[in-house]
């Protein structure tokens, strides 16, 4: 009877383990250090994030899915833009639509902590022109200071300070992270 409970906690490990509709980010700021993550999950509204950082000058910050899964320090433009599958303007605020990445602001506590659980409404890890894992994936990435929520093309938020990459696959991010062998080249060398 073990065994069989063994068996069956076993197989529903693996299962979530590479559940398509999950995932967490690792995020860094513009010196690479990693201050916090990101889980983010496929929810039936939307997309649900559920954000723990530490390190932020205190008060609110703008945050966005943007475009690229690339988070080069130390200005993080490597992301690109906000996510905008549909071509609106920037703000949760603007009359005519926001952007699909646009997100309500952060508060960092007075030490600089942030526990958050934001909604991406109407955006998708599964397929679709809203999923936030098309292509390669996207970007989670926070702002200096506050989103007004109406400014074009960002919301004045300032500076690109944290990132974090949403992989669509996580796992040939870590393959391309493995270490090479340093013989190889010598071998290459003498052919």
């Amino acid at each position: 009877m073990r065994f069989v409970f063994f068996l069956i906690v076993l197989f529903l490990v693996s299962c979530q383990a590479g559940d398509p509709s999950s995932r967490t980010v690792d995020m860094y700021n513009t010196s690479g250090d990693m201050v916090g993550t990101a889980n983010v999950s496929e929810v039936e509204d939307g997309v649900q994030i559920e954000l723990e950082l530490e390190g932020l000058e205190p008060g609110l910050h703008g945050i966005h899915v943007h475009e690229n899964p690339v988070c080069e320090p130390p200005d993080f433009t490597s992301a690109g833009n906000h996510l905008n599958p549909e071509g609106n303007e920037h703000g949760l605020m603007h009359p005519e639509g926001s952007h699909l990445g646009d997100l309500p602001n952060i508060e960092a506590d007075e030490g600089g902590l942030v526990e958050a659980e934001l909604m991406l409404a109407e955006a998708t890890m599964l397929d679709g022109k809203n999923s936030i894992l098309l292509e390669e994936g996207s970007s989670l990435v926070i702002h200096a200071g506050q989103d007004d929520g109406v400014s074009q093309p960002g919301g004045d938020a300032g500076e690109r300070i944290i990132c974090g990459e949403i992989l669509a696959d996580p796992e040939a991010e870590e393959a391309d992270d493995t270490p090479t062998d340093p013989t190889q080249f010598n071998e290459d060398q003498g052919e």
